[in-house]
C-alpha cells in the first residue's frame, strides 16, 4: 500500500489513538498536526489559540499540511478544525486516503470532558459548542474524506482493520 492515511474528525473521536494503532499494525511513522504544531511553534496548542489567536494556528495547520504533500507511507491524524478552509480539504484529499472518524455529540462530551487541553470547549457550555461545531463541520469532513466510520459502538481493532482494509482497496484501484 502506498501513500498516506489521513484522519480527520471531530476532537474526540479517536483519531490520535487510531493513529497510534495504525501506526503500530503497519509500521507507518504517525505525524499528529496538533503534536507537530506545537512542536514547531514551542508551545501547546492552548497557548497558541490564547497568544497568537485560532487564525494563526489554522494558517499553521494549512502550513504544515503543504510540507506533508513531499510525503508518502505515514498515518497523519489532524486536529478537529483543519476541514475548516477549503485550501486544506483539497490538501488532505491530495495527501492520501481520508478518513473521518465520527462519534455521537454525547461520546465527544464524555470523551473531552476528561481533557482540558481544548481550547474551543472551555466555556460556559461544551455540549452546545459540541452540537453548534458538528453541524458546520460535518458537511466539511464528508466533502474531504473518502470513507466515514462511526467510532462509538467500535473497538479499536475493528476501527483499524476497516480502515487498512478501505485503504488497500482505494489503492489498488488506482
Amino acid at each position: 500500500m502506498q501513500g498516506n492515511i489521513v484522519l480527520i474528525g471531530f476532537m474526540g473521536t479517536g483519531k490520535s489513538t487510531i493513529g497510534r494503532e495504525l501506526s503500530k499494525m503497519l509500521s507507518y511513522p504517525l505525524i499528529d498536526t496538533d503534536h507537530a504544531i506545537a512542536k514547531k511553534a514551542g508551545k501547546s496548542i492552548p497557548k497558541i489559540f490564547a497568544e497568537d489567536g485560532e487564525e494563526a494556528f489554522r494558517k499553521m495547520e494549512t502550513d504544515l499540511l503543504e510540507e506533508l504533500l513531499e510525503k508518502e507511507g505515514n498515518i497523519i491524524a489532524t486536529g478537529g478544525g483543519i476541514v475548516g478552509s477549503e485550501r486544506n480539504r483539497n490538501i488532505l484529499r491530495r495527501l492520501g486516503y481520508v478518513v473521518w472518524l465520527a462519534a455521537s455529540p454525547e461520546e465527544i462530551l464524555d470523551r473531552t470532558s476528561r481533557n482540558n487541553n481544548r481550547p474551543l470547549l472551555n466555556n460556559e457550555d461544551p455540549s452546545g459548542t459540541i452540537l453548534r461545531l458538528l453541524a458546520e463541520r460535518s458537511p466539511l469532513y464528508s466533502e474531504a474524506s473518502h470513507l466515514n466510520i462511526e467510532t462509538d459502538q467500535l473497538c479499536f481493532d475493528e476501527i483499524c482493520n476497516g480502515i487498512i482494509e478501505s485503504a488497500r482497496y482505494h489503492y489498488g484501484t488506482k
